[in-house]
């Protein structure tokens, strides 16, 4: 199977609580990911926006960064994230992600069921 970038479904909107718009261009559906995971999307967040805080139960959210620099809340704890990096949460633990510079920040987000 493949799927053409041009051709993934695309979307935005405040997502959590966050601040602004986030657009999300969603790689799989569903139906593809088997039940396994309930979301595989390439994200941006452009300046000044934020995916809100928000938990996870039962399910583990990781993102990857692709391009730019954001603050991500681990739990409560700030961290830098930049290209290249890894975030992963769940089981109960809590996360959200903003963007403070002047450019957009592109990470590929997964949520793994149990």
């Amino acid at each position: 199977m493949y799927q053409l970038s041009d051709h993934c479904p695309r979307r935005e909107g405040a997502v959590q609580g966050g601040k602004g718009l986030i657009h999300m261009k969603d790689l799989a559906t569903k139906e593809q990911m088997y039940d396994h995971a309930r979301l595989f999307s390439q994200i941006t967040v452009n300046p000044g926006c934020s995916i809100g805080y928000h938990a996870h139960k039962d399910e583990t959210e990781f993102y990857y960064i692709l391009k730019g620099e954001a603050v991500f809340n681990d739990n409560g704890t700030e961290v830098t994230v930049h290209a290249g990096d890894v975030t992963a949460t769940g089981y109960g633990e809590s996360h959200s992600l903003e963007n403070r510079t002047d450019e957009p920040v592109e990470l590929v987000a997964l949520i793994v069921l149990k």
